[in-house]
Order: C-alpha cells, then structure tokens, then sequence
C-alpha cells in the first residue's frame, strides 16, 4: 500500500502555476504513516484518493493541514482506536474539542461574508473528520425518500430546480423531533413536485425555526398532530419578540402554512386545517424601487472593466439586455439569430417563457465574442456563461455574485450617499426599464423589451423617471405657480420681485 501521496504526482499538478508549485514545494504529501494503526492508514488512503479524484489541488492543499491535526490528535487522544467508525460522531466531536481546547486552539472562527457580515465557521479539522466519516460509513440503501438528507438526483421525481443556484441535497437532520421530521419529509415529497426548490428550502427552514422554539420550550411536543391554535399564537408573539426573528416574516409563515396544509391533507391532521389565521400573515411591505444613478453606474462600470474579460462582458450584457440575471447567465449559444437584417436575441426566462427581442449590432457582436471565447476554453457547451468547475452547467450566481463583491470592497466603490455598493443585479433592469420610458415608449413595447406577459408592472417604471416625471407634471407645475402669483396680488412691494422673476419663467 503506498504510505504517501504527493502531490507532485497527482494529476492536476501540471495545472498548478510556478508560483503554486514553489509555495507547496516537491515534499508536500498526506503521509499516512502519521496514522498509528494500519486499519486507519487504508481506510484513510481510501479517503485520500477520493478527494485526489473530485476535488481541486488547491483545496487538497488546504485539506492537508487538517489531515496533519487530525493525526496530531490521534497520537495523543485515539492511539486505542482501531477503525475511525469505532467511535460515533458524537464521541468523535467530544473528544476533539476537548483536545482543541487543551492545545489552545479555538472552537469556531468569523468568516466575512459577501456583504461584509461575518458569521461564525466551524474548524477545518472538524469539517475533515465529518466528510471522512461520510465516506466510510456504508452506503444507506433506503429509499431516498426514507432518508435524513435527500439527494435531489435520486429521488426519482420531476422538480423546479435553479440553474443558476446549485441545490443538490435537501437536509432534514436539523429537526430534532422524530415525528416532526418524518412528517415535514411527506410534505416536502408533496410539495416538491409542484414548487420551485427556492420554496422547498424557505420551508424547510421555518420548520427548523419552529423545531427549534419547540426543543426549547415545549419538549413534549414531537409531532404536527399535536399543534394548536394556543401554541401557535405563542410561537408568532416568539418570532415578533424574539432575537433572531427572520427578516422575511411574511415569507417564511407563509411558506409554513403551505407545508402545514400539505401535511394535512397527506395525514388527514385534522387540527391543521384552518389553524392559521388570515391576520396571522404580514401584509406584504411596499416594496422600495430603486435603480442607479448615471454616476453611480460609471463609476461601478469602470471598475467590471479591469475584471477577468468574461465576467466583465456578463456584467455589461446584463446591463444592456435588461434580463434577471438568472435568465443572462443561462443564455444559451443559439440564441442570436437575423430576420429582415436585424439582430434579434431568444431569452429563455426561468420564471416565465420563451421571449424574442431585437438587440444593437455592438450588443450581438459582444455576445458573439463572449460565445467564441466560452467555445475556445470549453469547446462545445449549451450555456454562453459556464460553471469553471462544471462547463455543463451555467456560471453559477454566488460565484458571479462573490467576484463582484470582492471588487467592490477592494476598490472601495460607494454610491452616491457614501454607502458601499451592494450587488444589485435587478437595479440593472430597473435602469433598463426606466431608459424605455424616458424614450417614449409605449406600456406594450415596455413591457415586451422586459419579458413581461402583463402591463401591470410597467406603470412602476414611469414612476422611477425623473425626466418622466419633469415632463408630466409641466403643466400641473406651471398652474400651482399662476396660482400662488394670484395669491401675492396685493401684498407688499417687496414681493414684486418673486412675481416678476416667476412671471419670466
């Protein structure tokens, strides 16, 4: 068995910069026999040669380190151990941090995110042994449907999923009553068939919430069938009261209810009909349109322009498209396409259907670039904008989303109150919208540009105008001010000058 892996003879060490390979230097490897016990070397090389198969060298890289304290670990605390699954996971945990805190090493770390929040991560170490214990446990040969955490893949089922957002797994481990999980697994079953998975996960998250309030202030209740409208009502006075409440109230009760009613009808959980209330459920807050500014939007631009060529031209084809980024990051190669020799554009809309547009010749020639340049790296793909670690599938939103983030912050970019840039890739549509009414444009073609099967929303757009609104409040401006000159006849001398320089106007 070999007793070490460098990485010098993995297969994606030609891929690595000079720079990379002098930094991991010519010894670097997992050397297995840090490990006291052979059991655990050939479990752990099985392990090892996973990741070598599926993950990137850079994060085997990382990885390292935290195979190197694992092993440190098992020389001080685990030289009776045999086989890694001798002990449970929670054995394991206890174990490590009691050793962690012997060696002065912290329990958890803050990690900044996109929007410069931090939240609080778990130890490398510790997220090592959890997918090391992952890959040697045997493979659970239950319905999937039966399981703790659901592969979407594998059930078998049609589902709504996001090509832009990576679902792959729903996990249902983090509510802890029993009869409460196994009854929120039918719901979701139900709903999943129907439902795009953003509203399968927002579920899943108001039970977890209320799994939570009920671990900890009513142990006793362990399934639906024993809810009523008393707890009920003091589970919403918890989440208005409480810190932590969700920000989105609305929707997380109202994806609740939706889950409680499919319960209901699979079950025939009588108490569950009718236990919310109509009043129970937030109105919905009035939204704040916004958009940029001309300046705002210069200074943002000109800041995409010094990124990576393709991340600029999605960012600047967004813009000018006017599309939700999920419907420019999914364009398809095929896409563009001339009738009567003018440029028209097929946008495949996630939310909604298939619409046709015509698009500037300078759009379609930066599109065209964008399709060559993903065909020269990629070759052959059904997405323009591609995943790097899966050219199957789209670019993904969280990693255009990070890129983006991370410019702002290094560059310092504000808007025009001084307050740091968020990333508001529908303000781009916003924009777009508002510019159509600005050049006059009928309710009809507004709404046709923007993919809109209803002239609902276009009335929002004219609202937003400035120019918009200068020129239809001309008129009703110039009669308040004949009005208030009717007002000054009569009065004092030393208002004759308002009169006459209102009078020129």
């Amino acid at each position: 068995m070999v007793t070490k892996f460098y990485f010098r003879d993995m297969e994606g060490y030609k891929d690595l910069t000079e720079h990379q390979k002098k930094y991991m230097g010519k010894s670097a490897a997992f050397d297995l026999e840090l490990l006291p016990t052979a059991a655990l070397q050939e479990e752990m090389a099985g392990f090892i040669q996973k990741r070598i198969d599926t993950i990137s060298m850079i994060t085997l890289l990382n990885e390292r380190g935290d195979y190197n304290r694992l092993c440190c670990f098992l020389a001080k605390k685990g030289t009776e151990l045999e086989h890694f699954l001798d002990w449970n996971r929670e054995t394991w945990f206890r174990k490590l941090k009691a050793w962690m805190l012997e060696e002065g090493m912290p329990l958890n770390y803050e990690r900044q995110g996109n929007y410069g929040n931090t939240y609080r991560m778990r130890p490398g170490v510790m997220r090592y042994v959890e997918q090391l214990l992952d890959f040697l446990e045997p493979e659970d040969d239950r319905e999937e449907k039966e399981k703790d955490i659901w592969e979407l893949e594998k059930l078998g089922v049609p589902f709504h999923g996001n090509l832009v957002k990576n679902y792959k797994t729903i996990n249902f481990t983090k509510i802890s009553q029993a009869g409460l999980r196994e009854e929120t697994k039918k719901g979701i079953y139900l709903n999943l068939q129907n439902e795009a998975i953003a509203c399968i996960s927002r579920e899943l998250t108001a039970v977890r919430r209320l799994s939570g309030f009920l671990r900890e202030r009513h142990p006793d209740i362990q399934s639906f069938r024993q809810l009523d409208r008393e707890l009920l009502e003091e589970y919403l006075t918890y989440l208005k009261t409480e810190e932590g409440a969700p920000k989105k109230l609305r929707s997380e009760l109202t994806r609740l209810r939706a889950l409680m009613e499919s319960i209901s009808r699979i079950l025939e959980y009588g108490n569950l009909n009718g236990l919310f209330l109509s009043r129970d459920i937030p109105s919905m807050p009035r939204a704040e349109f916004k958009t940029y500014s001309d300046a705002e939007l210069k200074r943002l631009n000109a800041a995409i322009t010094r990124m990576e060529e393709q991340i600029a031209r999605v960012m600047v084809i967004h813009q000018m498209l006017g599309t939700r980024i999920s419907d420019t990051l999914t364009l398809q190669t095929d896409c563009l396409f001339q009738k009567d020799g003018e440029d028209l554009i097929r946008i495949r809309q996630m939310k909604t259907s298939t619409y046709i547009k015509p698009i500037s010749r300078e759009l379609a020639m930066l599109i065209q670039k964008a399709i060559r340049y993903t065909k020269e790296k990629y070759g052959e793909t059904e997405y323009i904008f591609v995943s790097d670690k899966n050219p199957e599938r789209p670019m993904q939103y969280s990693a255009l989303q990070g890129r983006v983030i991370r410019l702002i912050y290094r560059e310092d970019i504000r808007d025009d109150n001084g307050r740091i840039f968020g990333f508001g890739t529908h303000m781009y549509r916003h924009m777009y919208g508002v510019r159509l009414t600005e050049m006059h444009l009928d309710d009809w073609t507004i709404a046709r540009l923007l993919g809109h099967s209803s002239l609902v929303n276009v009335k929002y757009y004219r609202k937003m105008s400035n120019q918009t609104l200068a020129d239809e409040t001309r008129q009703a401006r110039h009669q308040m001010s004949l009005k208030i000159l009717e007002c000054l006849d009569g009065w004092e001398e030393e208002y004759e000058q308002i009169r006459q320089d209102a009078g020129g106007q």
